[in-house]
């Protein structure tokens, strides 16, 4: 099987999925960027009562946000959320994830339940995981921070 054919054949959930850094509407941007800091994450979904998405914060919006000048940190991250939180389910296929990636020229998005509930993050790491892990003649991996050349010489 070739990788569009795995894309299209084969679920979300074989994605490597990230712990997601999940608000309510009413957290101020200070506590949520917290979240994101200590956890490293680039997004904070904005969630009902139910955990079902309601909105979005990226580390890119706050810069947006930044370049026109300075902001309050203690309003509530409602105030400067996309109202729109892309997202996928556990039982769509990968192909979804890479479409809704090139649609909304975004990194990441929300992988819900069958109740619509956040359950995860995935985007450009999970699938670069997912080619690396299941094409390795066809990949090579180097880990951040390992010198592309090699040391010694190799052969005669």
């Amino acid at each position: 099987m070739g990788l569009q054919e795995n894309f299209r054949n084969e679920q979300v959930r074989q994605l490597e999925m990230r712990d997601p850094v999940v608000v309510t509407a009413d957290v101020t941007l200070r506590e949520a960027l917290t979240q994101m800091r200590e956890r490293n994450v680039g997004c904070a979904i904005v969630v009902d009562e139910d955990r079902k998405p309601q909105g979005m914060f990226t580390e890119s919006m706050l810069v947006e946000m930044l370049s026109h000048g300075p902001l309050s940190l203690d309003e509530p991250i409602e105030k400067y959320m996309a109202d729109r939180c892309p997202w996928v389910r556990m039982d769509d296929p990968i192909a979804d994830v890479l479409d809704a990636m090139q649609l909304k020229n975004i990194r990441m998005l929300c992988v819900v339940d069958e109740q619509n509930r956040v359950v995860g993050l995935t985007g450009q790491r999970g699938l670069m995981e997912y080619v690396a892990e299941h094409f390795p003649g066809e990949v090579t991996v180097q880990r951040v921070g390992q010198s592309p050349y090699l040391s010694d010489r190799e052969g005669a």
